[in-house]
């Protein structure tokens, strides 16, 4: 059963973070809704483009090229302590 995440999901470390642990998709909401309630459509695409780009320079500093690759080794301390 594929697990999905919403809530709590601010930044790109916390998708990233999700995916780690095994979610199958992650909603984004709040970020958005904010930047709609500032800007607009084009409060939206600068958000979106945040995010785009926390996603994309923590994938580079843990050494990853794809969400694929990302698993519970990837936290701090790992799952299981490790």
């Amino acid at each position: 059963m594929p697990v999905m995440v919403d809530g709590g999901i601010r930044r790109g470390t916390d998708v990233l973070k999700a995916l780690a642990l095994g979610a199958a998709f992650v909603w984004v909401g709040r970020p958005f809704n904010y930047a709609a309630a500032i800007a607009g459509e084009e409060g939206v695409l600068h958000a979106v483009e945040i995010l785009r780009g926390e996603i994309d320079r923590n994938m580079a500093l843990l050494g990853v090229n794809s969400l694929a690759e990302l698993g519970p080794h990837h936290l701090m301390g790992g799952i299981h302590g490790g």
